[in-house]
């Protein structure tokens, strides 16, 4: 049985860690290289770094980001935000990212998927979903640039696509449940995880140790991934761990 992972996930702003809620009301919470070093000391099984400003963002400060980091963890991190070509894939790769998650661009170009995925590997290639009901509870619809726009794409036929296209990870967030520390979104994360054949990691709602649990008792997702919770103490990676050992989900 593959082992379920657990992933804390920094966003990044101006070469600060930051949280919001509902992708609002951002705060300042640390320094990423920082937070990076002291998750690998904790035990976690990856990290995802997104660059939630990236459009306006000098991507030079990110791939600095991305060397420093590499220096301090020993864990597979993933690098997204801003992403929009083959070239800037290498250069995050180069820089010392073991995986690119790709959001805006691959809805722009989902060729993208493809030429990476070619390239490098399909597990190199993450897509990143930003999720959110339909009004009239038909369905998600996948958003861009960082949420603020709605492509009115379906995300379940998304995620089927990007898979044929070459992608090897899903990172699901859902804009519903982000922040708010109610617990994942599990009727949304079970619909994805029916939909493909490539791990989903669950992100977006995580506020106790039993949504941990949630989210992956029943194969709904393969990883869980969380921020608030860990970037302001409120449990540690090892907390977590030890929970679902004890819970009987197998973890590393």
């Amino acid at each position: 049985m593959l082992t379920k992972r657990i992933i804390p996930c920094l966003d990044v702003r101006d070469g600060k860690v930051v949280k919001g809620i509902n992708f609002v009301g951002i705060k300042e919470v640390g320094d990423p290289v920082e937070l990076a070093a002291e998750y690998d000391r904790q035990g976690a099984d990856e990290l995802i770094f997104l660059d939630i400003t990236a459009t306006s963002d000098d991507r030079n400060t990110m791939v600095d980001m991305v060397e420093r980091t590499a220096k301090q963890v020993f864990i597979p991190f993933t690098v997204g935000g801003g992403i929009r070509s083959i070239e800037d894939i290498r250069k995050m790769l180069l820089a010392g990212a073991d995986k690119v998650s790709l959001n805006s661009s691959a809805l722009k170009n989902p060729d993208l998927i493809r030429q990476g995925a070619e390239m490098f590997g399909s597990q190199c290639i993450v897509l990143a979903v930003d999720a959110k009901k339909r009004e009239d509870g038909t369905g998600w619809d996948a958003y861009l640039a960082g949420g603020r726009i709605n492509t009115h794409k379906d995300v379940i036929e998304w995620v089927k696509e990007a898979e044929k296209l070459g992608a090897g990870e899903i990172l699901l967030t859902s804009m519903d449940a982000d922040g708010t520390l109610q617990g994942f979104d599990l009727e949304l994360t079970q619909a994805v995880r029916n939909a493909v054949n490539v791990p989903v990691i669950a992100s977006g709602g995580c506020g106790k140790l039993e949504d941990f649990y949630d989210v992956l008792k029943e194969d709904t997702a393969d990883a869980a991934l969380a921020a608030s919770l860990f970037h302001y103490g409120t449990l540690s990676v090892g907390e977590v761990k030890d929970y679902l050992k004890e819970k009987g989900i197998h973890v590393r």
